[in-house]
């Protein structure tokens, strides 16, 4: 049957409309992308990197909007807000413009103009010498799933430089009489991977064979058996922050070993014995840069459910609660059935779900302290490569509603201190894949809470990427620690 006339100019005119749209979305991304490499600003929208990426995600970040504010936000405004911002003198920041169009929609009425609307919101960041960055090196200590990722993210931020940057590497030789062999196979780890895809950049071996070349990033690459064989002061390394993701150590005095020459400050990527451990976002304030050289950034699971379980006790009083982590499988267990001295992990991993511990509930009262003895915690690694989920089974002390709660966690996914780790979703058809890169530590899905008939029981599910997540939340703290975060406007 053939399609009618006014069927046909329907499907050109909105072809032409999502031309139209795509196209501002482009200029969008020119003034991003301009911005970031002149001025060290980075425009984000509602906490999402739009830099890198194509036109037509940048169309679908803005129906996101709905999640957060219920009205629709336009490329148009965003397009305009970011015309006008590229216009001022701007200190380096990182800066929502999915907040300020929101802002801007319900308040342009109080303002002459768009630019006095700015000047308002963050007129505060103009002058260049608002806000000064000495770079701090950085040295990754193990190049595992964490490490891989790290090197990855911190090459992304590295913009201008004024921030974090990756200096070198530390890795035990694992091919001892082919080091080229092993620095292409790296790289090719680097480049490649199969959960998160590939790397969006340039990865190659110097000629030397001794550095990554990453984004024309010099990154060394230094093969030690332990952190005593190392002076980083040699490879021009001073004052540097290390991350440890290998494990290797877990205590204060074993991760203190990395206090080497040309290393200021250890983060550990693991929940951590005698240090304190912190959940960015919840209670990094707890540190002091100068007594506080070794910490560590928890589990992945416990940079999941603090914000949430911070928004809820702050809010209605948590009396106890329980924690069931729904895990990925991770290379502590054996791909197939072998010998394992933890009980249950020796079973195939990837054809299994296999029950086991979590100390992520006990955790907590390391990072809030008044939940202390109040909650338990158990885990059930399952047969997927990477994702987890949380189920918080809480008592509270105030009535609620799922729909107060709910309300509770998306004001806080939008303003104050937990922007950045609570992502708020209302997709009833989200699953595991869905939170693959999202760079939250929680996003949380509402619409499976649930609130039992005395308003006193809740039931609330939290998504995590418990390795792109959590590798964020462990370089946010990295750049909180080393004081080189921007001003920002969220």
């Amino acid at each position: 049957m053939e399609i009618d006339e006014v069927k046909k100019n329907s499907i050109v005119v909105s072809l032409d409309k999502w031309r139209e749209q795509e196209m501002k979305a482009l200029e969008l991304l020119q003034i991003v992308g301009e911005l970031r490499f002149d001025k060290s600003v980075e425009l984000i929208l509602f906490r999402r990197n739009i830099y890198d990426s194509r036109p037509s995600e940048v169309l679908n970040d803005h129906l996101f909007a709905k999640n957060y504010v219920k009205q629709p936000i336009t490329v148009d405004t965003s397009l305009e807000l970011a015309h006008a911002i590229a216009k001022m003198e701007l200190a380096p920041s990182r800066i929502d413009i999915g907040k300020l169009a929101t802002e801007w929609l319900t308040s342009s009425n109080d303002f002459a103009s768009i630019e006095d609307f700015l000047n308002n919101k963050i007129g505060d960041f103009v002058g260049k010498d608002k806000k000064i960055l000495v770079p701090k090196d950085v040295v990754l200590y193990g190049f595992g799933r964490i490490g891989r990722l790290a090197a990855r993210r911190l090459i992304e931020m590295t913009g201008k430089g004024e921030q974090l940057r990756l200096r070198a590497i530390v890795l035990r030789r694992k091919m001892k009489d082919n080091q080229a062999e092993e620095m292409a196979k790296r790289a090719s780890l680097l480049r490649k991977d199969s959960v998160h895809g590939k790397f969006r950049g340039l990865v190659s071996v110097s000629k030397d064979g001794e550095h990554l070349i990453v984004n024309g990033n010099y990154v060394r690459i230094i093969f030690a058996n332990n952190p005593a064989e190392i002076d980083y002061t040699e490879y021009d390394i001073n004052n540097a922050l290390l991350i440890d993701n290998t494990g290797a150590w877990r205590d204060k005095e074993g991760l203190s070993q990395h206090l080497r020459p040309g290393i200021k400050q250890v983060l550990f990527t693991a929940p951590g014995k005698g240090i304190k451990n912190i959940v960015h976002g919840v209670n990094q304030k707890t540190l002091n840069f100068e007594e506080d050289t070794v910490f560590c950034a928890a589990s992945c699971t416990t940079n999941a459910i603090a914000p949430i379980l911070k928004v809820v006790h702050d809010n209605l009083g948590i009396s106890n609660g329980h924690i069931e982590s729904i895990h990925a499988y991770t290379n502590a267990q054996n791909l197939l059935d072998n010998f394992h001295k933890k009980p249950r992990r020796g079973r195939a991993a990837a054809v299994n779900m296999v029950i086991t511990s979590t100390g992520a509930a006990s955790a907590i009262a390391n990072v809030i302290p008044d939940l202390g003895g109040k909650l338990t915690g158990s885990a059930i690694r399952v047969p997927t490569p990477n994702v987890s989920l949380a189920i918080l089974t809480l008592n509270v002390k105030k009535e609620t509603s799922a729909e107060a709660i709910n309300d509770l966690v998306r004001t806080a996914s939008l303003h104050g201190p937990l922007v950045e780790q609570i992502k708020y979703s209302t997709s009833k058809d989200f699953v595991s894949s869905d939170a693959i890169g999202a760079a939250n530590a929680s996003v949380f899905d509402s619409p499976s809470t649930k609130v039992s008939e005395d308003q006193k029981t809740v039931t609330l599910y939290v998504w995590y990427d418990n390795e792109y997540g959590y590798t964020c939340q462990v370089l946010r703290l990295a750049k909180y620690v080393a004081q080189v975060r921007r001003l920002k406007y969220y």
